[in-house]
């Protein structure tokens, strides 16, 4: 399957919140998203999504990219910290693709979450549990 492909599939989002803000929501979603993606609030994030993705390695074998066209096979620990701190700093965006569930996950450098596209419920549960090691939730938008 296409990043293109992976992208047109149902989503889930690992993210800081445990649920998606609403459009009408009353609170300052925005002005607090920014002070997020500050240093070193935005460093404490990429650490867990560091640690997130290293502990899924443990379980699955992982397909890294930058660009969607260069691979990297289960890239070494600090490999992989590398990547996402890189695409943190440059504002990119990480695939990473775990073959055997037929899972794209992304991480986008100007973000406070990744993103989950055509997950089974296997890989839902695994990856959930894994956020919530980390502190983190995982939730499927409502607009899906």
């Amino acid at each position: 399957m296409t990043i293109e492909e992976y992208l047109n599939k149902p989503y889930w989002v690992i993210d800081i919140l445990p649920k998606q803000v609403p459009a009408d929501g009353r609170g300052q979603y925005f002005r607090i998203e920014k002070y997020f993606l500050e240093h070193p609030q935005i460093d404490n994030i990429y650490r867990k999504f560091t640690n997130i993705l290293l502990k899924l390695n443990c379980y699955e074998d992982i397909e890294v990219s930058h660009d969607g066209d260069e691979w990297i096979t289960n890239p070494a620990p600090h490999e992989l910290e590398t990547a996402l701190l890189g695409c943190m700093a440059d504002k990119q965006t990480l695939y990473i693709i775990l073959e055997s569930a037929d899972v794209l996950i992304t991480v986008s450098g100007d973000d406070t979450y990744m993103t989950v596209y055509n997950p089974t419920e296997e890989a839902i549960e695994l990856i959930g549990s894994l956020a919530g090691s980390e502190g983190m939730a995982i939730w499927q938008p409502n607009n899906i």
